[in-house]
């Protein structure tokens, strides 16, 4: 999980308008990939934001406001449930942190039910 919270971080350091969208989309699958089995309170909820969030990422034109609002959601729901993980704690709040600095709050924002049904990749076993 180290590997996925540098990753993560680096991009945002850089800014995220400099990440291209693709490897924006592999950073949410592989975020998608290891919640999927989580049961830590909010973590559903998470894993709908980042199918929503891969999805806008995956699009020719993504909707900037739209990832924007997700992020903030994001980073917001991370820091909740930061004090809920069994390690990484300190590393789960600062990405919620950076997350909701990166985005921009939009309580009017839509749910994609569709895209939190079916995450793109699965988890890996090992």
């Amino acid at each position: 999980m180290a590997v996925k919270f540098a990753g993560t971080m680096n991009a945002i350091n850089r800014g995220l308008d400099a990440t291209k969208p693709a490897k924006g989309a592999d950073i949410v699958e592989d975020w998608e990939a290891a919640l999927a089995d989580s049961d830590v309170s909010g973590a559903k909820g998470i894993l709908r934001d980042l199918g929503s969030l891969r999805k806008q990422l995956e699009k020719g034109e993504p909707d900037a406001d739209r990832i924007h609002a997700l992020l903030h959601r994001l980073g917001t729901a991370t820091t909740k449930i930061a004090d809920k993980a069994d390690k990484s704690q300190d590393k789960l709040k600062a990405l919620g942190e950076a997350l909701t600095e990166a985005g921009e709050d939009a309580p009017d924002e839509e749910e994609d039910a569709e895209a939190a049904a079916a995450p793109k990749r699965a988890r890996k076993k090992g």
